[in-house]
């Protein structure tokens, strides 16, 4: 049982121990102990107010880089509408170019069909004349012949232009 229960004199030796640990504690290590705990409070206090400090700096990033990207997306939307503006202008143009460039070479051909017509009607009325001449030259040579013989040479000349 005395296990359980010191005796007096244990007590009061514990006691000065105890108090001589703690009045060497208290006059060397205690300052250092506090003043690092007041240190650790301060940096955490500084690390707490700098990051407020930097989460409201990425809050106003975040709002500018938002704005800066609704910015580009407006632009971006305003280049895309200028050049399908722009698809549609030159196509149109082409169009229009493409529908004079075929009115032009459709006129240019009619206007060489109409030549090339005129040429052909003046050609055949050229050799209608010159078969005209040529068959009224060979009639009054034999004209000056009989008559028998003129009609039959009539009707030769007849056959051969149906040849023809």
């Amino acid at each position: 049982m005395q296990l359980l229960t010191p005796a007096f004199g244990l007590l009061i030796w514990t006691l000065i121990a105890f108090l001589v640990v703690f009045f060497i504690l208290k006059k060397f290590a205690w300052p250092s102990i506090v003043g690092g705990l007041k240190k650790r409070e301060e940096n955490i206090a500084e690390a707490l107010a700098s990051a407020e400090s930097i989460k409201a700096e990425m809050a106003l990033m975040k709002n500018e880089n938002e704005a800066l990207l609704a910015s580009a997306r407006e632009e971006r939307a305003i280049l895309l509408k200028e050049a399908r503006e722009t698809k549609d202008k030159i196509i149109n143009e082409a169009r229009e170019q493409a529908k004079t460039e075929a009115n032009k070479i459709i006129m240019e051909t009619q206007a060489a069909i109409t030549t090339q017509k005129m040429a052909a009607l003046t050609d055949v009325k050229n050799q209608v004349g010159k078969l005209v001449i040529e068959v009224s030259e060979k009639i009054l040579r034999r004209e000056l012949g009989n008559k028998e013989s003129q009609e039959a040479h009539i009707k030769g000349l007849v056959d051969e232009v149906k040849m023809n």
